[in-house]
């Protein structure tokens, strides 16, 4: 998908503030936060919709790795930015290559959401 803004992204056409990456999936901090730690997670082979990537038990990128990575991302940006509430959304309608939103709670969240190299520093950090 040559015109896909998250495909320029995987193949370093346009930079970005990586938090994750693997053989299937990335992570990056969302250009327009509406938190600190905004992290989009996306399959790194193009889909049009999360849920058209293989069910579980498939050769990965599946769902199933998917789902664990956004978990694990989760989790760590709760760490992060001290909030109880993480949010996402699964979306694609934007950008249309299936990814999920995690974002703190805009009203819990501690930091600077325009600060994305502290942010993106901070994120991957604690993924160790």
């Amino acid at each position: 998908m040559s015109a896909c803004i998250f495909c320029k992204i995987i193949n370093g056409e346009i930079s970005s503030y990586k938090v994750y990456e693997d053989e299937y999936f990335l992570a990056f901090l969302d250009i327009n936060p509406k938190s600190p730690g905004h992290t989009q997670v996306i399959p790194k082979k193009h889909f049009r919709w999360v849920w058209d990537m293989p069910i579980c038990g498939q050769p990965s990128p599946n769902f199933c790795d998917y789902s664990s990575l956004i978990q694990k991302i989760a989790e760590v940006i709760q760490k992060t930015f001290g909030t109880d509430a993480v949010w996402s959304r699964v979306t694609g309608d934007e950008v249309q290559h299936a990814h999920t939103w995690i974002f703190p709670n805009p009203l819990e969240a501690t930091g600077d959401k325009n600060d994305f190299e502290k942010n993106a520093e901070k994120i991957r950090a604690n993924l160790l």
